[in-house]
């Protein structure tokens, strides 16, 4: 083969191992001209959205340049929505549904979003998250599991999978060899799983076996360290934990996909270029370039980073090309699974209700919360609002004010954030309790057993108004406060109107 011939071959084989995002809401030219030159997968993220006709548009566009392209999404319903970003999501997420145990809810819920996203021309989708959420503190996961007991996470992640896959779209089990028990977020800095590895077996790997056993196809490593198995390099980049471990001995065949490569957990020691290099190398199969660096010289930096890796021995080229072949074979694979998917229709959105029958099966009340309802009086209410991790939308609403108006004309709201009570431009007096006076309060918070500011504001409002109920929509903590407390198990538009619905509906009984 002619060196000209070789290096075309080899950008090609380069190309189809990259799944990039991009800008906008229609096709970049360069986009569609990598497509054309062996580009074999794109991502999209909320900024790519705004309706599902649009999407669905983008989408045909992009694959008329391939029909077999693979078309991925970060969509985990729940918190961590990006096609319902601009509304928030209605469905309930991974805690929502583990918390109410009902495997063939969880199938049904994870159908509806199949759906969904196949009518949108999607057909990868990065979910769910099989992570055991052993570690309450933990920055990044919290409500995107299904719990801290392996034995549910196994079983509703297996739902979950075979669901979404019934409506002909790919599930990706995510984030190898799991991110449950982390202390660090790593968008920003490398997190560190001490655990051995009889722990690690028994804790974090079943929903993996069992994402393997209901037919999984993707599974996307974490960025962390996993010192039992390798005490130098994140899973991303380690060759004996995505070979050795995932491979080997839990028999995993299919599509290997890295978390976001510009992460800082990676980036940070290695460059965006030195990362997908070694995540390769490693047994990466296709090298997800998602959010903040989706842009045209993002992906020649990497194409040429791969390119020469290979020229120069870094990177054996049966190694890249074998994640290529595993691609085509995905990419195959995922467009008949679309073709005899369970069709749904453009701008479905819960089709059948059953994202909201979830959500409402998930709220959990104390006994203090029936005594006192439901409200009739319009109440106020405060919303505590948390800084979100980088993988939850900046842009995606969520609480239980906007609902609770739509069945209570004249209720008021106010949100704080936690700088503002510490920076003192706003008093808890001021903006909550003065304007509650003579009616009800409702208290509204997302973690608050993993702010300190957050408990703090609880229970100075609860101190002054014994009678307010408290609706927390992140983890429950283990609060000993005697007020009336509503748990949603998640943040999502689902969840916020259905514990509207339980504050305006719901009496001793």
């Amino acid at each position: 083969m002619s060196s000209s011939k070789h290096s075309s071959a080899l950008r090609r084989l380069a190309l189809s191992v990259l799944q990039p995002g991009f800008v906008g809401t229609e096709a970049p030219d360069w986009i569609l001209r990598d497509i054309g030159d062996g580009l074999a997968s794109v991502v999209l993220f909320s900024r790519n959205i705004v309706s599902a006709e649009q999407v669905a548009r983008l989408t045909g566009r992009l694959r008329a340049e391939n029909p077999d392209l693979i078309v991925a999404i970060d969509e985990e319903a729940g918190d961590v929505t990006r096609i319902e970003s601009a509304t928030g999501s209605s469905r309930p997420g991974n805690f929502a549904l583990g918390t109410v145990d009902d495997a063939e809810l969880t199938e049904a819920v994870a159908a509806d979003l199949g759906r969904q996203l196949r009518a949108a021309g999607v057909s990868l989708d990065y979910a769910p998250s099989a992570d055991v959420n052993s570690n309450p503190d933990n920055p990044i996961i919290g409500v995107r599991s299904f719990g801290s007991d392996p034995d549910v996470v196994s079983r509703h992640t297996a739902a979950w999978i075979r669901g979404l896959q019934s409506s002909g779209v790919a599930a990706c089990a995510k984030h190898f060899p799991g991110h449950g028990d982390v202390a660090v977020d790593s968008h920003h800095d490398l997190p560190s799983y001490p655990a051995g590895r009889e722990e690690i077996a028994a804790q974090a790997l079943p929903p993996f076996r069992a994402a393997v056993a209901a037919g999984v196809r993707a599974v996307m490593s974490g960025h962390l360290l996993v010192p039992a198995y390798d005490p130098d390099l994140p899973a991303t980049l380690s060759r004996r934990i995505l070979h050795g471990l995932l491979r080997e001995e839990l028999g995993f065949d299919g599509l290997v996909v890295s978390d976001a490569i510009e992460m800082g957990a990676v980036t940070r020691r290695y460059g965006i270029d030195g990362a997908t290099v070694k995540a390769v190398a490693a047994g990466v199969d296709a090298v997800c370039v998602g959010g903040e660096s989706a842009e045209e010289a993002t992906v020649a930096l990497l194409v040429e980073a791969l390119t020469t890796a290979v020229t120069g021995g870094e990177l054996p080229e049966e190694r890249l090309a074998g994640a290529a072949d595993r691609v085509r074979e995905f990419a195959r694979w995922s467009a008949g699974l679309r073709a005899a998917g369970d069709a749904g229709t453009v701008g479905t959105t819960a089709g059948d209700g059953i994202g909201h029958v979830a959500a409402r099966r998930a709220v959990r009340l104390t006994g203090a919360a029936r005594a006192v309802l439901p409200l009739t009086a319009a109440p106020h209410v405060v919303e505590l609002a948390p800084v979100t991790n980088m993988a939850i939308g900046k842009e995606t609403p969520w609480g239980v004010a906007g609902p609770l108006r739509d069945r209570l004309p004249g209720t008021t709201s106010v949100r704080v954030r936690g700088q503002e009570l510490e920076e003192g431009t706003v008093a808890l007096e001021r903006c909550a309790l003065e304007p509650a006076a003579g009616r009800p309060l409702v208290i509204v918070a997302r973690d608050a057993a993993r702010h300190a500011w957050m408990s703090r504001a609880v229970t100075g409002l609860t101190a002054a108004r014994p009678d307010a109920i408290v609706v927390e929509m992140g983890l429950p903590g283990t609060s000993t406060t005697a007020a009336a407390q509503i748990f949603t198990h998640g943040a999502s538009a689902a969840s916020g109107a259905a514990a509207a619905e339980v504050l305006t509906t719901t009496s001793a009984g």
